[in-house]
């Protein structure tokens, strides 16, 4: 019989490997959308919907995830979302028009559910004390994305690309197995039966929640959006191959998904609030200077014209990318220790909202990032939207946190704890 202290390694570390599956089928398109979009001739809008598809579908069922995790528990409901992904992941090899690939990646896109589940799970086998650092190494399967740009651009050059639906098909269904036969149920951990799906929902009347909400949608959003896009950017912007570009990309979602555990153990010891702070400052700046565009001017002067040429190189592109990574890591762990403090008995709930809205603004970004493109021509204007989002997050916690402007909570959020 395993002694608690086993239980609770082994559900976390099953749980973040499932999770780093689920998160690498999650990214699957940022790698194989990007000889989709020469095979179907789509532009980048077209491209920003492709690859945004599954993320769609993995914020919107979020909610009800959590819900269902925090009434059934999240050992069952994990299993039967992983199963459930098997088959579409396997068909996206055999599709060859846009309409399919969009269609299939709705289904796959219930992989990206998995962290509400997840982090629901984890988080109850632990204390109070070890929760921050518990939800980071189990929120470190983001590097999930970067698993996907390490193996998926060889499997595209060595066999297609639609060899990397058939691989990541067989190893979610393994991976389903193993989570099921080496992870542990403790009904002592599901939510009392009276409570209603009505009550569970009354947790949309706070708006805290939704300050957290718009907290993740830069952290988690952004980063969700960036892994997606970056192997094209690097591509367009600097003329790499689909190899280097996605090795260059990992630079950024490798930190971004690692380090998560290490912003666990922080908030852990010096708060949410105080990391999530200065997560948004290095933020900000990281996104002001990638916002730049490569420019060419000429200055006139007494003694003849001067030409100057202004951009990031591709060293400091990435040095940027991955300090942006690495904070992002960190406030990705910060928010949800937020929910860990103040909604300590329906954390699925409010994971499921705060991950919903999160997820959403990976969804939407890279449509918009399309969109910039297209109609801009300039590479670079995604980091500028980026830069606005996150004004918004710096000036709603200065006048709310900083400032200690009373946020008054609804009581009706409350309703579980």
């Amino acid at each position: 019989m395993a002694t608690h202290a086993q239980k609770q390694f082994s559900v976390l570390t099953l749980s973040t490997l499932a999770f780093t599956a689920c998160f690498a089928a999650w990214m699957m398109f940022a790698i194989i959308g990007i000889p989709i979009k020469k095979l179907l001739g789509l532009n980048e809008t077209e491209f920003g919907i492709l690859v945004a598809t599954p993320v769609l579908t993995g914020s919107l069922i979020r909610l009800p995830l959590g819900m269902w995790t925090d009434k059934l528990g999240g050992r069952i409901v994990f299993f039967v979302l992983m199963l459930s992904t098997v088959v579409p992941i396997w068909l996206i090899g055999y599709a060859t028009q846009y309409w399919q690939f969009l269609l299939l990646g709705l289904f796959v896109g219930a992989a990206g559910g998995s962290f509400s589940v997840g982090i629901a799970y984890v988080a109850r086998w632990f204390p109070k004390q070890r929760q921050g650092f518990a939800m980071g190494i189990f929120g470190a399967g983001n590097s999930g994305a970067a698993l996907t740009k390490i193996v998926a651009p060889s499997l595209v050059v060595a066999y297609g690309w639609q060899s990397v639906p058939h691989v990541y098909a067989i190893g979610m269904l393994a991976m389903a197995i193993l989570f099921w036969i080496f992870t542990y149920t403790d009904t002592a951990h599901h939510v009392p039966g009276h409570v209603t799906v009505r009550q569970q929902l009354a947790a949309l009347k706070d708006p805290n929640v939704w300050k957290l909400s718009q907290y993740y949608s830069i952290v988690f959003g952004g980063y969700v959006a960036l892994a997606l896009w970056m192997p094209k950017y690097f591509i367009s912007e600097y003329g790499f191959s689909i190899q280097t570009a996605a090795l260059m990309a990992a630079a950024f979602s490798l930190p971004g998904g690692v380090m998560r555990a290490v912003g666990g153990w922080i908030s852990d010891r010096v708060g949410a609030h105080r990391l999530t702070w200065w997560v948004m400052w290095v933020s900000w700046i990281c996104l002001f200077l990638l916002s730049y565009p490569q420019t060419d001017m000429v200055v006139r002067t007494t003694k003849g014209d001067v030409a100057l040429h202004i951009g990031l190189n591709v060293w400091a592109f990435t040095a940027l990318l991955f300090i942006l990574g690495l904070a992002w890591a960190f406030g990705k762990a910060s928010v949800f220790k937020y929910i860990s403090d103040e909604y300590p008995h329906n954390i699925g709930v409010i994971s499921g909202i705060v991950g919903l809205m999160g997820g959403l603004g990976g969804f939407v970004l890279p449509i918009l990032f399309g969109a910039i493109v297209d109609l801009t021509g300039i590479n670079s204007g995604i980091f500028m939207l980026l830069y606005g989002v996150t004004w918004v997050s710096l000036i709603w916690m200065y006048l709310t946190e900083v400032r200690k402007v009373p946020v008054i909570k609804s009581a009706a959020a409350d309703t579980l704890e």
